[in-house]
């Protein structure tokens, strides 16, 4: 209980950070006289498109269209995906963060795919923020139980099918801090294993293992949000945290009762005051259950958290626990003084409780390095390329914007 606690506590420390106040978190930040150029306006230029005339109404929309192939490391196997991020302005610029719509469907060549959408709309003078996470997932996935000691061998194939459709709506309540309520559904239908074992008999675990059946959970949130970045999508100094605390029952057409709490603390440092890019980022949060009967593809999870970014290095579910802690940090630095091109170092490091006596136990590193190319300079969207690695395993990733 003690180690759960000071998890806790550490995981809360940059919220401390927070509490410097908002003249910090909006630090005016000169202007570079190098002209940006982004990904689209070396395409214009190889193609000798010229740019259409300035309109008299600054554009509002900003989209990023994405198609690739490339490697799913974390997953295995060729994966296809399109991504498209829209930015736009629903009130005043001056006032209003820039909203965010992402869809980004793939599948890859063994047997997986997806229709993710997720959206973070702000209302104008940021008096009101939506957030939305709807996903259609056909999702074969390695899991290796629970605790982390886990040999890299040691693990087993699950294959089911899921629907994801999270919403919350949060007020303003004075300047960067808001609260709200939001609904979360969860459904993993058809849970099947492959061979003999099936995946109760493999995990232990009783809770949304039997075979051939399927797992709902369906609860209300309660939401409190504070957040001074002025771009979700490509994250300038301020700092960001989130807590999010579900009530999932039966009421609700929850298969069982269970309660969990998700706290999200990042803070972004900017080291100089003009020129290239150089900034410092934070992450740390803190996963827990609150209450048995949890679904065991409900617990927390390393790469499940809401943006599923976590874990650079590490397969996607490879620990698994009732607790999860996780801490990353990342150095962010421009290339080119246009802004074009960045790079990025990154390390992080992540623990789940032991099933035994639920206790943090071990702790597993990794790190890694990446490039970013500037792909819509209007919204700040990144192309990030990263390659992390960790003991027994290296991925590489590709994604349209930051990791956090």
């Amino acid at each position: 209980m003690v180690k759960g606690l000071s998890v806790i506590i550490l995981c809360l420390i940059p919220a401390m950070v927070l509490a410097q106040g908002p003249v910090t978190d909006t630090v005016s930040i000169k202007k570079d006289t190098v002209p940006q150029r982004d990904v689209i306006d070396i395409v214009r230029s190889f193609f000798k498109i010229k740019p259409r005339q300035q309109a008299t109404v600054r554009k509002r929309i900003y989209f990023s269209v994405f198609p690739t192939s490339t490697t799913d490391g974390r997953s295995g196997g060729r994966a296809l995906f399109t991504s498209t991020t829209a930015g736009f302005y629903l009130g005043d610029e001056a006032t209003t963060n820039l909203s965010s719509f992402t869809f980004t469907p793939y599948f890859n060549l063994k047997g997986r795919y997806g229709l993710p959408i997720r959206s973070n709309i702000w209302l104008n003078n940021n008096e009101w923020n939506i957030q939305g996470d709807t996903r259609l997932l056909v999702y074969p996935q390695y899991t290796w139980g629970l605790g982390g000691k886990q040999a890299p061998d040691d693990k087993f194939l699950v294959n089911y099918n899921y629907m994801r459709f999270y919403q919350s709506v949060l007020k303003k309540i004075k300047p960067y801090f808001y609260a709200g309520l939001g609904y979360n559904l969860d459904y993993y239908m058809d849970i099947e294993s492959n061979g003999d074992q099936n995946l109760r008999k493999f995990t232990g675990y009783k809770y949304g293992t039997a075979a051939d059946q399927d797992a709902f959970s369906s609860g209300v949130t309660l939401n409190l949000l504070y957040d001074s970045r002025k771009n979700s999508i490509n994250p300038l100094p301020g700092a960001y945290a989130n807590v999010v605390y579900r009530i999932n029952a039966k009421v609700f057409g929850s298969h069982t009762d269970w309660r969990s709490l998700y706290i999200d603390v990042r803070k972004y440092v900017q080291l100089n005051n003009t020129g290239p890019k150089n900034v410092l980022a934070f992450w740390a949060f803190f996963w827990t259950t609150l209450s048995p009967r949890t679904p065991y593809l409900n617990l927390p999870s390393l790469g499940w958290e809401p943006y599923q970014r976590s874990g650079r290095g590490f397969p996607q579910s490879r620990y698994r626990g009732d607790r999860l802690a996780y801490f990353e940090t990342e150095y962010r630095r421009d290339i080119t003084r246009n802004g074009l091109l960045g790079f990025v170092v990154f390390a992080n490091v992540n623990s789940v409780t032991e099933p035994e006596n639920h206790a943090f136990v071990y702790w597993h590193p990794a790190g890694g390095t990446g490039l970013r190319f500037k792909f819509n300079k209007k919204a700040g969207t990144n192309i990030s390329l990263d390659y992390g690695v960790s003991k027994n395993f290296s991925s590489i990733s590709l994604n349209l914007g930051e990791a956090f």
